[in-house]
């Protein structure tokens, strides 16, 4: 699996999700499977890149390449520019955000919201392409099927973005107006497989390795790109890999591994947010770990009272001990929630 002149160990890769795919985050999931993860999207907005919040972002502190990020905006010269301080700061791929159905990202015109003005989507593709050729950076672009039923134009914009120079396309088989309701329709990613040369990443629904196959028998699609699911099972990777080369599914991971992994993203995740703001966005990933687990749902309660990371890991260890004791293998592997309040791709 390629993207431009980049090889990537395999074509199962982690999606873009705001507040979930941090550095922390992304490390595990390669280690865990994921052989190309892009990072939450980065305003395109200068007056914005020295916050905190895009810092954070930005972080790619001993993270394995390729190193890709998702830019995010409404015009050309700034995306341009984007792609230009993110490449200076490490970036060796530029993912194009036309996927993110977010309201506060679409009301700006930005993230899907651009497939409903091709022109100007293509001349953001234009311009990052511009500004990236030179400096052998692949681009590549995200997008959904189209903004409405109505309009799904994802075939004609995939056509001019590669035509434009795009390396990679991934589709995410839904529109923006569905949001993340409903189930995702495949047909339009063929469709766009069909057209296209250059590879075509298939998005949305993949939670299991049956289905991952499935999706790609109905697509033809080139690489899978795994979201929600990853949440609180970021091993479904590996298990995508060995169920697609043998036709066997893994077993569960033992119990005590699956902690060793949690506490070693959660020590990282300690690293980058510090003290307060650690124990706060730590919650999340500790809820989509245990949420399925006999007894979850309470030590997520009583864990959300904790203030301090030191008080949470201990706890989070206590959980996990307590629980292999009784199941030496996971009992029941943490699966997607479509409640989840992250925005996500």
């Amino acid at each position: 699996m390629q993207i431009g002149t980049i090889a990537l160990p395999n074509r199962f890769f982690v999606a873009p999700m705001a507040g979930v795919t941090d550095r922390p985050f992304r490390m595990l999931c390669r280690r865990l499977g994921a052989g190309h993860a892009v990072s939450e999207m980065v305003t395109s907005r200068r007056d914005l890149w020295h916050t905190l919040k895009t810092s954070r972002r930005a972080d790619h502190a001993g993270e394995p390449g390729p190193i890709a990020v998702q830019i995010a905006g409404t015009e050309p010269a700034m995306m341009a520019e984007a792609a230009l301080y993110n490449i200076d700061r490490g970036a060796q791929i530029i993912d194009i955000n036309m996927g993110c159905p977010a309201k506060k990202v679409c009301n700006a015109w930005a993230g899907s919201a651009l497939m409903q003005d091709e022109p100007l989507a293509l001349a953001i593709v234009d311009a990052v392409v511009g500004v990236c050729a030179p400096r052998g950076v692949p681009v590549t672009l995200k997008m959904r099927t189209g903004w409405c039923a109505a309009s799904r134009n994802a075939v004609r914009l995939a056509r001019a973005a590669e035509s434009a120079g795009v390396a990679l396309v991934t589709v995410h088989g839904r529109t923006r107006e569905q949001g993340y309701r409903g189930e995702a329709e495949y047909e339009t990613i063929a469709a766009v497989k069909a057209a296209l040369r250059i590879p075509v990443v298939a998005n949305g629904d993949i939670d299991s390795p049956r289905k991952a196959r499935e999706v790609l028998e109905r697509t033809g699609a080139d690489a899978l790109m795994i979201g929600r699911a990853a949440q609180g099972r970021p091993w479904i990777f590996r298990e995508i890999a060995h169920f697609l080369a043998s036709g066997r599914e893994l077993p569960p991971p033992a119990t005590r591994e699956v902690a060793g992994w949690l506490l070693e993203h959660l020590d990282d995740h300690y690293g980058l947010y510090g003290e307060a703001a650690g124990v706060r966005t730590a919650r999340k990933h500790i809820g989509w770990a245990v949420h399925a687990l006999p007894g979850g749902e309470a030590f997520r309660a009583a864990m959300n009272t904790l203030e301090s990371t030191g008080a949470q890991r201990r706890a989070v260890a206590t959980f996990f001990e307590d629980l292999a004791d009784r199941h030496p293998l996971l009992p029941q592997a943490a699966a997607a929630n479509d409640d989840r309040a992250s925005l996500r791709a």
